[in-house]
């Protein structure tokens, strides 16, 4: 469940969810379900349940060495890639595109044959190799040019549609507190590390070999090694400056201190050595107001504290630092896109020292997986057409409906919650879009230029155009009504999100597959994986950071005083509960940080399984299957789902950056707080999965 960033700041969770199926199940397709093989039944599941799912998985699993983790989310990515790798390969072969006209009706690509462009082009490491650096020499030519502050304003601003340059960076999004309408946000510049590395001494080695990578890379680009060695100090310097006034990683889940409107004349008295009416009006923002459309009157600032000192370093700092970083943030964001050694190079660091890899994937799932980032729907349309069968919607849909009403029970029941409160939560939760597979209407593509091979079509130049399409895209949408018929994954993507200015759960076709739904299985394990993960995309619009929303997705409190109180101190327990647990070395879990998370995952837990209930009342109660009751079934599959092997460095890692806890955790942690697995499992006082019934945490 990863958290996905829309725009300039966190708006949807990630998670799992069901595969495509038929419409009836007759007793011998039946299948396992629960891999017995994988479990460790010499351990007491009252005692280590991760290990009794799943210890002789890990015992026997070897991490694929193009990988830092492997568990069945990889699994089933790896299983995708090649199904829409092989669905490339069908569409390359045979070249047989739907012919496609623009406005004028002139003949165009049509978005699949774009998407096959986009492939080849990144596939051709001959063409790449043989540009080396030259795609971006124009660019850092312009920052040579720089003379003065103005300059190095004038840069930021030109570079906005090229994916920006650094220090700051404007995007178009849903008003949080009008969420239909959409509204300007400035946020802070990318720096080469997440901010807890620069400020964080526990990983202060981690930043010491950064610096080294930086000066490697600057060698590349011309720098004798002393002056290399020189200016990487420098830089690293800089970015530390930039990091330390940024919000925190736990500041910036909440939203509302993210929420910051100003005029620009409030702006320039926060930030006044930059000429934001300038960079605005540069960059294509209205605000003088023509056309008949109104100026922009606000801009919503994520991180004032940050642009303030941000506006001092800028005006202390002699140009020639500001023009360094600006080089090394241009090579930095193209390393990727050049030539292999190059892009060797960043995977080395980023990678392989970084989160522990050993070697790079293939070739062709990377470019798979840069061509998904980039226009992933033109992709999705080939991958629904040959994998995802109308009808298999209709079947998602039934398990969510029993979810949905196993959450609004629990809702309903909750011990800690006003009636008031209880309402308006039903109220949100009725207003809940749900949605399955694909978008009901595609991504236009249409005025987006992608060349292929024969074109003389480079990997550098469209990816630069897509960049450019983006930002347009995004601009055109300033000022205007949100369209939430949008998607934020692609079909082909192995996840699932909850958005909550628009309040909507979604579940692309590709997570809609085993280990998390198979539907020759029984219902108890499909609503221990894909059940759960759905309840878990509910939970999001009511844990810490979905709360704080409504119905409509607006950023408002529809909590009574006490309620909100209650809910927080609850929430305060599970911190408590997760920040004990030492992962790695003296590494603690980050139980604030994920906190949203761990609600997500608790409440999921408890939302399917009072989906499983009502399905059971309404079929008839199975027998057991392999010795395990449906129940005993259901929790045993959500602890297969979150199977989990982790190199060390990508175990750190992920502690330091993610909102999720580590897979093996989540496996067991929410369990440990439902009293239906205790009943399920017959765990008692001493075992070590056992908490006392008032220390248990029931939110949702």
């Amino acid at each position: 469940m990863k958290t996905i960033h829309k725009m300039l700041f966190t708006t949807a969770v990630a998670s799992l969810a069901m595969v495509s199926c038929k419409t009836e199940q007759k007793p011998e397709e039946k299948v396992q379900g629960i891999i017995l093989e994988n479990m460790d039944t010499s351990v007491k599941p009252t005692d280590d349940f991760f290990r009794y799912v799943n210890g002789t998985w890990v015992d026997n699993t070897k991490i694929p060495d193009d990988q830092t983790s492997w568990g069945g989310f990889n699994q089933l990515r790896k299983k995708t890639d090649a199904d829409v790798l092989a669905i490339l390969g069908d569409a390359i072969e045979k070249r047989d595109f739907p012919k496609m006209k623009d406005a004028e009706g002139n003949e165009i690509d049509s978005d699949q044959e774009k998407a096959v462009n986009y492939y080849e082009t990144i596939m051709d490491t001959v063409a790449r190799n043989k540009a080396g650096k030259a795609p971006i020499q124009p660019f850092l030519a312009k920052i040579d040019e720089i003379k003065d502050l103005n300059g190095v304003q004038e840069f930021i601003t030109n570079m906005a549609a090229y994916g920006g340059a650094g220090f700051y960076g404007f995007g178009v999004f849903n008003d949080l507190k009008n969420s239909s309408m959409n509204a300007g946000y400035l946020g802070a510049g990318g720096l080469g590390l997440r901010r807890d590395y620069y400020v964080d001494k526990k990983v202060e080695d981690k930043l010491k070999k950064y610096q080294e990578f930086v000066a490697k890379m600057l060698q590349e680009f011309g720098d004798d090694e002393a002056t290399a060695k020189k200016n990487a100090a420098n830089i690293v310097a800089f970015e530390k400056s930039l990091a330390e006034p940024r919000m925190t990683k736990e500041e910036r889940r909440d939203t509302r201190k993210m929420y910051n409107p100003m005029s620009i004349e409030e702006l320039t008295t926060l930030a006044p050595t930059i000429d934001w009416t300038a960079h605005l009006e540069g960059i294509g923002v209205n605000l003088k107001g023509v056309d008949g459309n109104n100026g922009l009157e606000k801009v919503i600032v994520t991180d004032p504290g940050y642009f303030k000192a941000m506006s001092e370093i800028l005006k202390n700092r002699p140009v020639e630092d500001i023009k360094l970083l600006l080089r090394w943030n241009a090579i930095n964001n193209s390393l990727g896109l050049l030539s292999t050694d190059l892009e060797k190079a960043n995977w080395e660091f980023y990678s392989k020292e970084m989160r522990g890899a050993k070697q790079q994937r293939p070739r062709d799932e990377r470019a798979l997986g840069n061509l998904n980032g980039a226009i992933g729907e033109a992709l999705g349309k080939l991958y629904v057409d040959a994998k995802f069968p109308p009808e298999a919607k209709q079947k998602a849909k039934e398990m969510i409906d029993n979810v949905m009403l196993g959450f609004e029970k629990r809702i309903a029941q909750l011990p800690w919650m006003s009636e008031e409160t209880k309402q308006k939560a039903l109220d949100k939760l009725h207003k809940l879009t749900v949605k399955i597979a694909y978008p009901d209407k595609w991504k236009d593509y249409s005025e987006l230029q992608v060349k292929g091979l024969k074109n003389g079509g480079t990997y550098f130049d469209n990816a630069i155009n897509v960049s450019k399409w983006n930002f347009n895209k995004n601009m055109a949408k300033l000022g205007k009504e949100v369209d939430r018929t949008e998607w934020g994954m692609s079909p082909q993507t192995v996840n699932a999100y909850f958005n909550p200015v628009n309040n909507e759960i979604v579940f692309p076709a590709a997570i809609l597959q085993p280990p998390f739904y198979n539907y020759k299985a029984d219902e108890a394990v499909n609503y221990g994986g894909i059940g759960a993960v759905i309840g878990h995309e509910i939970s999001h619009s009511f844990d810490d950071s979905g709360a704080r929303f409504d119905g409509d997705g607006n950023l408002k409190n529809w909590w009574t005083e006490d309620d909100s109180k209650k809910f927080k101190d609850i929430g305060g327990k599970l911190v408590k509960q997760y920040s004990d647990i030492i992962a790695i070395d003296s590494m603690h879990l980050n139980g604030e940080y994920t906190l949203g998370e761990n609600i997500g995952d608790l409440g999921g837990v408890q939302a399917a399984y009072e989906g499983l209930k009502i399905f059971l009342e309404k079929s008839g109660r199975p027998a057991d299957i392999d010795g395990y009751s449906p129940e005993q079934r259901f929790f045993l599959s959500w602890g297969t789902i979150w199977r989990t092997k982790m190199r060390d460095e990508a175990l750190k890692n992920l502690i330091m950056t993610n909102t999720h806890a580590p897979g093996q955790y989540r496996a067991y942690m929410p369990l440990k707080n439902v009293d239906a697995f205790y009943e399920a499992f017959d765990v008692k006082e001493g075992d070590k999965m056992y908490i006392k019934p008032e220390e248990r945490v029931r939110i949702w």
